[in-house]
């Protein structure tokens, strides 16, 4: 559906320095339901379709799903985005998609072990933000943070228990077509939709710390890119992302095997007859 809106955007090649992280080693592919998120607890992974959530072990067996997610919200949702888990909830960036614009956008918070609605963190519209492809549950410091695939200029943090909307931060250089984020040992991950199927140019992940020295939301945080994902089986749409800290793994789910021309689905690329989406599993 975003799709029909990148003929709207306008976005310079992004200029970064190359991080000095260890690169982390692929370690498994896995193939799942769902085409836009994924989050960890180190038991479940638990992924998102655009009207779906879809709960797996770690070996890829499917365990549950939930295909009508929406069941109980307020007000119209017709789009999920990235998710995140945190101490028994799925946390699920969603909105309703239309023309170019999310609105009703909040925090969707799911039962992990049921995947059924339980509450939701609304959205501040004075925040500037527009849209809403994911979100990541910082939970050392007690924050939510949503990513805006419309317009990536910012990160919006809000207050885990209160729901309270605590500020966005500026990112420079802009990572251009957001996917999703999650938080790697204190930094943030954004996964990018910014490379080039049909040159078999790859997406890229990028980093950056949105909290100065003493802890406090900086106003601007720069970017820079963290790895390319070159080991892809093929280029195609990079989606969401997350980190279990415990077992030092990165997971990106990226899908591949349809043609997107300027945003809009073209068929299938030859030996593909449907698009296949995979968590790749990375490991330090």
């Amino acid at each position: 559906m975003k799709r029909l809106y990148l003929l709207l955007l306008l976005v310079l090649p992004l200029s970064c320095h190359r991080s000095t992280e260890k690169p982390f080693v692929l370690k498994e592919v896995i193939e799942v339901a769902g085409r836009q998120g994924v989050a960890t607890d180190g038991t479940y992974y638990y992924v998102s379709g655009s009207t779906a959530l879809y709960q797996y072990d770690l070996s890829g067996r499917l365990v549950a799903s939930n295909e009508e997610p929406f069941e109980g919200m307020n007000g119209p949702v017709n789009h999920i985005g990235d998710i995140d888990v945190h101490d028994g909830e799925i946390y699920v960036g969603c909105e309703y998609f239309m023309d170019g614009k999310g609105e009703n956008i909040q925090v969707a918070v799911y039962d992990a072990k049921t995947l059924r609605y339980v509450r939701a963190i609304p959205w501040e519209p004075a925040s500037g933000q527009v849209e809403c492809c994911g979100l990541a549950v910082d939970a050392a410091r007690g924050h939510v943070w949503m990513a805006d695939w419309v317009d990536g200029h910012a990160l919006y943090c809000y207050d885990l228990k209160t729901s309270a909307y605590l500020g966005r931060t500026e990112l420079t250089p802009v990572p251009a077509l957001q996917q999703g984020i999650c938080v790697v040992e204190g930094k943030m991950l954004i996964s990018c939709d910014d490379g080039d199927a049909e040159k078999d140019e790859a997406d890229r992940l990028y980093v950056c710390e949105l909290y100065d020295s003493a802890g406090h939301l900086r106003e601007k945080a720069e970017t820079e890119l963290f790895r390319e994902m070159t080991d892809f089986r093929r280029t195609g749409e990079i989606e969401g992302l997350t980190y279990d800290e415990d077992r030092k793994e990165l997971t990106v789910l990226s899908n591949r095997g349809a043609r997107i021309i300027l945003g809009m689905p073209r068929g299938f690329y030859e030996g593909y007859d449907r698009e296949i989406h995979e968590l790749y599993v990375y490991s330090k």
